[in-house]
């Protein structure tokens, strides 16, 4: 089974190219292909498939196995290898996803997308002023569950415990949920750190970007455009108030294959 490794903003994942149909037990194995230290190694897999509501259909997996509704991150880089590997010459692509469609424009330069900007859709505001362990918070769906938590102490705070524990509170979150600790810099500047649903800390999340920019400009903190500084780079969200555009840039790490007996 061959494979290719690609990242958002370090937001790593093992992307299977599934147009021909889906290799044999590929689902079995995904906990074991994203292990950093006997498998390939990412924040998960991505199958690229074919749709039949779209031009293409991603479907995304956690390190631990679970099946995610939508990753802004994957899903450009799930533009960047259809087009760079010539599975279409499009740089307008509907892309279905367990969340929706998204529509993605791709900037192409010297040949290949440097940069893809994506239509996330219309966000779901759930509430502004929740409690969670000592913490305020404000959930807000970008099509998967976001708990995005203000804080000054952003950069030097351990996420790691609360993270765990509010990811995995079921009483407020029923299917679990990312957590994103965010400081405020400026009015179109952010930082985030983000504990992600079945992956733990990741380098970035594109739907986390986009959740904690629609509570910022809900909760009056900033203004529509803001950059989104996290840990493997920076994403561009702009939100209307009606909808959210991610833009970002995707790129290749290698490629591989997975031996018969993995």
């Amino acid at each position: 089974m061959k494979f290719t490794k690609m990242h958002g903003c370090a937001n790593d994942y093992i992307y299977i190219d599934c147009l021909e149909g889906m290799p044999q037990g590929v689902l079995d194995i995904i906990p074991r292909l994203s292990d950093r230290h006997t498998g390939v190694g990412g924040d998960g897999v991505v199958l690229i498939c074919r749709s039949d509501i779209a031009d293409f259909k991603m479907r995304m997996f956690n390190a631990d196995g679970s099946e995610g509704a939508m990753c802004g991150n994957a899903i450009r880089c799930v533009g960047k290898y259809l087009y760079d590997r010539k599975k279409t010459d499009r740089t307008e692509l509907d892309i279905e996803t367990a969340s929706g469609v998204k529509h993605l424009s791709l900037t192409v330069i010297n040949g290949g997308v440097g940069s893809v900007t994506v239509d996330m859709g219309a966000p779901a505001v759930k509430t502004l002023s929740g409690q969670v362990l000592g913490f305020e918070y404000a959930e807000i769906s970008m099509g998967n569950p976001h708990c995005v938590i203000f804080t000054e102490s952003v950069e030097t705070m351990d996420v790691k415990t609360p993270g765990r524990r509010i990811e995995n509170n079921t009483d407020l979150f029923p299917d679990r949920t990312n957590v994103e600790f965010v400081k405020v810099i400026d009015r179109n500047t952010v930082r985030m750190r983000v504990w992600e649903r079945g992956s733990g800390e990741t380098m970035a999340c594109g739907t986390g970007a986009c959740a904690c920019v629609v509570a910022a400009v809900e909760k009056g903190l900033c203004d529509r455009n803001v950059k989104v500084l996290v840990n493997g780079g920076t994403l561009d969200i702009s939100y209307s108030g009606k909808t959210v555009l991610m833009t970002g840039a995707a790129e290749f790490v290698f490629d591989g294959d997975i031996r018969e007996d993995f």
